[in-house]
């Protein structure tokens, strides 16, 4: 039985993560900074200072999924330092140990589509320039460096995966949190923008079948993977039709300023996630219906 560790496993991703590959067979073991009494396949690590030499001395493992991290670009404007250390110090930690104990182990990390900024042309390649808007892309660009280090130097599996507007139950933040919050409580509906601003949404579970593919079938080297649908949504088309789930209609208003560190469009080119087997299984229509339904039992 393989054996994966995913590090950040009380997350939006890493939560969802530890229930579908334990559905999967393999054999999962937790990692994260949230205090839990109860399961047994859990490591705590410290928040300031995560010891995973540790964790590799003790166990062994097939996988290391890195779902750990700060996930918010306003944040890290606001805090770059806890920034860099959360999404690029720890990936360097995590490999320095991979590489003393265990380099046989695979190492996957989540980057994001934050590292390309505004494209200069899309679909947008793994090939394509780099251009991170933010403290939060630099430091999701850097971690992808230091990936490229550890394989180049030390001959560690690796895998970086750029993931574009992910969605789905458990996530309280960004668009669709803010605008079932707002439909509930305010009388009309302001959004950062224009509404013509354009996002690649991949809903949890397909996000999950994506990382399943790259376990399966990428090969042992340092990948570099979109992971997208290829589909490109205008945010009032997508905040529209995720509003036409409340029996209340509301206006919905778009201010027109562009947040700090926000690129305008995004469309990815998923070729090499094609290549490995993945399918897109959720359409945005049935993954914002699965994220009403879910947003009100809350």
């Amino acid at each position: 039985m393989k054996k994966i560790l995913i590090i950040g496993s009380k997350g939006f991703i890493g939560s969802h993560a530890t229930t579908y590959f334990l559905a999967q067979g393999l054999d999962v073991l937790g990692c994260d900074v949230v205090v839990d009494y109860i399961d047994k396949k859990y490591i705590l690590v410290d928040a300031t200072n995560a010891n995973f030499h540790s964790i590799f001395q003790k166990y062994t493992f097939d996988f290391c999924l890195n779902c750990s991290g700060a996930a918010s670009v306003p944040d890290s404007i606001i805090n770059p330092f806890r920034d860099y250390t959360l999404n690029t110090y720890n990936v360097f930690k995590i490999l320095d140990a991979i590489r003393q104990y265990q380099p046989n182990c695979t190492f996957i990390n989540l980057s994001s589509a934050a590292v390309y900024g505004n494209p200069k042309q899309l679909p947008v390649k793994e090939t394509d320039e780099l251009n991170p808007m933010s403290p939060y892309g630099l430091h999701k660009m850097q971690a992808e460096e230091i990936c490229k280090e550890f394989h180049t130097i030390y001959g560690l599996k690796t895998a970086c995966l750029r993931i574009f507007s992910a969605y789905g139950e458990g996530l309280k933040k960004q668009l669709f949190w803010d605008l079932y919050q707002k439909m509930k409580n305010a009388s009309e509906i302001l959004l950062f923008g224009t509404g013509d601003e354009t996002r690649d949404f991949i809903y949890i579970s397909d996000l999950l079948f994506a990382i399943e593919c790259v376990l399966k079938n990428a090969d042992a080297d340092h990948n570099i993977i979109n992971v997208a649908n290829g589909e490109s949504f205008k945010i009032k088309d997508v905040a529209h039709l995720f509003a036409s789930f409340f029996s209340t209609k509301k206006r919905i208003i778009f201010n027109n300023k562009v947040k700090e560190g926000d690129p305008l469009n995004w469309k990815a080119d998923n070729q090499i996630l094609l290549r490995l087997g993945y399918r897109n299984k959720i359409s945005i229509q049935t993954g914002l219906e699965k994220y009403y339904d879910w947003a009100s039992r809350c």
